[in-house]
C-alpha cells in the first residue's frame, strides 16, 4: 500500500525536487525572503507533529496506556527529536527555535511570525492572527490545510500528511536548497538546521513515519484512499507556496536590476 501512494505522488514530489525555487535562492536578501515565509510551514509542521500524538499517545491525566504501543512509540520518538533537538553548539531547542535562531543570523524578519504566534498564544483563531500580519495568501492557505487536517480528527489522514507530505519529502527538497546556498556567506546556522532535516528525516523520522501510516492505516482500504487524497492536497499546496516564493524572489530581483 505504502508503494503505490509513493508511486500515486510521484509527478507531485518531482515537480518540488526540481522547482526553479531551488535555482533561485542565492543571496542573503533571497534566504531572507525564502526564510520568511517558509518559517509559517516550520511552525505549523509542529501542530501536525503534536496532534498525532494527543490522538496516538495518552495526554490527559489520569494516564492510561493507548491500545497501540508500536504508534505512541513511533511519534514519542519523532516528538523527541522534533521538539527537543540540540543545535550546532549543543543547546537544546525545538526545530522552529532553531529556525528562527538562523533567521536572526541572517538578518531576515522574524516579527511577522512573532506577531502571529503572540496572537495564536492570546487565543485568537488563525484568521484573526494572520490578519495582524502581512504574509502572503499561499502562506495562509498552506497553513489552514495544515489544521484542516488537524481537524478531521482522523490519525491515519493526519499521519498520511506528515508523512508524504512533511518527514519523507523534506530530505530531498532540502538537499535541493542546501545545493543552492553560496558558501562565502555566514549561515551557518540554516545550514546546519537544513542538514540536520536532511540527516533525522531520511535516516530515522521518514522511515519510522511510514511504519506509523502502515500501522494506522492497516488493512482498510478506505483509510488508504484518504490518506492518499491528503496527501497529495498537501504537495500541491507545497507546490503553491513554492511558486509565491519563486515569485517574491524574482520581484524583488527585478526591482533591484
Amino acid at each position: 500500500m505504502i508503494e503505490n501512494i509513493l508511486a500515486q505522488l510521484d509527478s507531485l514530489r518531482k515537480e518540488l525536487v526540481n522547482h526553479s525555487l531551488y535555482k533561485s535562492v542565492k543571496t542573503k536578501e533571497d534566504i531572507q525572503l525564502f526564510t520568511q515565509q517558509h518559517v509559517f510551514a516550520v511552525w505549523d509542521f509542529m501542530s501536525l507533529l503534536k496532534a498525532l500524538q494527543v490522538h496516538l499517545t495518552c495526554v490527559s491525566l489520569p494516564w492510561t496506556p493507548t491500545s497501540n504501543p508500536t504508534t505512541r512509540r513511533f511519534i514519542n520518538e519523532i516528538v523527541f527529536g522534533e521538539e527537543s533537538d540540540v543545535d550546532q553548539y549543543g543547546i537544546t531547542m525545538s526545530h522552529y527555535e532553531m529556525y528562527l535562531a538562523a533567521m536572526e543570523q541572517i538578518g531576515a524578519d522574524t516579527s511577522e511570525m512573532n506577531l502571529f504566534c503572540d496572537a495564536i498564544k492570546k487565543g485568537e483563531t488563525l484568521e484573526q492572527a494572520f490578519q495582524t500580519i502581512n504574509v502572503s495568501t499561499a502562506v495562509q492557505e498552506f497553513v489552514a490545510f495544515s489544521f484542516e487536517v488537524i481537524a478531521t480528527n482522523k490519525p491515519h489522514i493526519i499521519a498520511a500528511v506528515f508523512t508524504f507530505g512533511r518527514e519523507d519529502l523534506i530530505p530531498d527538497i532540502f538537499i535541493e536548497i542546501v545545493k543552492g546556498l553560496s558558501k562565502d556567506l555566514s549561515i551557518d546556522k540554516l545550514v546546519y538546521y537544513l542538514e540536520r532535516h536532511i540527516e533525522l528525516d531520511a535516516g530515522e523520522h521518514g522511515p519510522i513515519s511510514l511504519k506509523m501510516v502502515e500501522e494506522l492505516c492497516g488493512d482498510d482500504q478506505e483509510k488508504w484512499d484518504e490518506a492518499l487524497v491528503f496527501s497529495k492536497k498537501a504537495l500541491q499546496h507545497r507546490i503553491t507556496l513554492w511558486n509565491a516564493i519563486a515569485l517574491e524572489i524574482e520581484k524583488h530581483k527585478a526591482v533591484l536590476a
